[in-house]
């Protein structure tokens, strides 16, 4: 896997990202939102979503276990099926970019380096990291899934905060405490960024 083929050459496209942004007068890029199970992150990324596109904005979506059910299918829960799943929708979220959307990307992605190579496939300015904090305890209390159950009683393995680590950013561009927000709060946090660093009506 990641490996490209012989015999492939790139063909150049003679419409190019900026022509496509402008018409959609927005300014694209990927809002990359990491968490534990349970934090929020889909929740606020459908509130966000639907924000956007009341707003007239371009955007899409993809979350974590939708892509599963078709993109990545063929992947399980180990950390090389984990790692090859952020690489593909990393991929497909440039492709998204290219178009001039903006793009939701709502995965728990728990390992830095694979949040790393998703942002280095696109500009710097088009990589929104967007940490969705909220602790292990809070989220198996939630545990809106039933997930944390399953995963304590040793039904679910390679589970994100139980027998498998997450690694939370360093440095992201947003952190959304949802111990502590709201989902309101959290997406006028978002909009406020976005408006802020020129992605929304920049042209």
């Amino acid at each position: 896997m990641g490996k490209v083929g012989t015999n492939i050459v790139w063909h150049p496209q003679a419409v190019e990202k900026q022509a496509r942004a402008r018409l959609k007068r927005q300014k694209p890029c990927i809002i990359w939102l990491t968490g534990l199970s349970g934090a929020g992150k889909s929740t606020i990324a459908n509130a966000l979503d639907q924000f956007l596109i009341d707003q007239g904005f371009h955007t899409y979506l993809l979350d974590g276990d939708n892509v599963r059910h078709g993109l990545n299918k063929d992947l399980g829960f180990s950390e090389a099926d984990r790692i090859e799943n952020i690489r593909r929708v990393g991929e497909v979220s440039r492709l998204f970019v290219d178009a001039g959307v903006i793009v939701l990307c709502s995965f728990i992605s728990p390992f830095c380096a694979d949040r790393q190579l998703v942002r280095e496939l696109v500009k710097g300015d088009e990589f929104v990291e967007v940490y969705v904090k909220a602790s292990v305890a809070t989220c198996e209390q939630r545990d809106v899934k039933g997930l944390y159950k399953k995963a304590r009683a040793g039904q679910i393995k390679n589970f994100t905060g139980i027998d498998s680590p997450y690694e939370a950013p360093q440095q992201p561009e947003l952190l959304l405490d949802t111990e502590s927000q709201d989902v309101d709060a959290c997406v006028a946090q978002l909009v406020a960024v976005l408006r802020g660093q020129g992605y929304l009506g920049a042209f």
